[in-house]
């Protein structure tokens, strides 16, 4: 029998939490791993669909999961093929990413003529690409683990890697993996390691951060 409940004390880092049906009843033991659609991850308060099982002792858990909006666009999917006079319209890119990805893409261009032109040191331009590979891998694995429901990279991580140059790469990463895009919490924390990265790469063309990088950081390197 289909149930629908919501999903409860959700621990998303190890992949399982609860679910609780709609008016109350069983609670039920729910793992990452009976979801039907791995594409996204659950959080907590979030409608779900699906089927009770008794497990030894007055435990439960709930398998064939699937995410109540989920059904509800399939629902209306198949209402719009069925119907000819109603036409799907084309989906059109968030006006915050292309602004994001433009900014990303000048502001690489600039870091490139900055190193070209001698005026950032090319140890900087290079950390900073790679820094963003690394990320990238980062997220990819990430990616993977939360499909799989394997141990998954802490936010922590994520953000610690764009605050010291990764972001393009978390970018990059975020909308050609669709990861972590869903979450708002987590947008607004990488766009804070963005703006603290640039207002540090900011301070170093000041003459307190001449003499820092070149005098202090630099020789470390030589």
């Amino acid at each position: 029998m289909k149930l629908q409940g919501k999903v409860i004390n959700w621990n998303d880092d190890k992949g399982f939490g609860f679910v609780e049906p709609n008016g109350g009843g069983t609670r039920a033991f729910v793992h990452i791993k009976a979801f039907n659609s791995r594409s996204r991850r659950p959080v907590n308060g979030e409608l779900v669909i699906y089927e009770l099982v008794h497990e030894s002792g007055n435990r439960y858990k709930a398998t064939n999961i699937r995410f109540a909006r989920d059904n509800n666009k399939e629902k209306t999917k198949s209402h719009e093929r069925h119907s000819p006079k109603n036409s799907k319209p084309k989906n059109s890119k968030p006006k915050s990413y292309i602004l994001s990805s433009i900014f990303t893409v000048l502001f690489c261009i600039g870091l490139v003529l900055a190193v070209l032109s001698r005026n950032l040191p090319f140890l900087i331009g290079f950390a900073y690409a790679l820094i963003s590979l690394i990320t990238i891998l980062v997220y990819a694995q990430d990616k993977y683990s939360a499909q799989t429901g394997r141990w998954r990279t802490s936010e922590a991580t994520l953000h610690f890697l764009s605050l010291i140059g990764g972001w393009p790469g978390a970018l990059i990463a975020q909308k050609v993996l669709r990861h972590k895009t869903s979450k708002s919490e987590f947008i607004s924390t990488y766009r804070v390691t963005v703006f603290f990265n640039i207002a540090t790469l900011l301070i170093i063309y000041t003459e307190q951060g001449q003499y820092l990088l070149h005098d202090i950081v630099l020789p470390f390197f030589k």
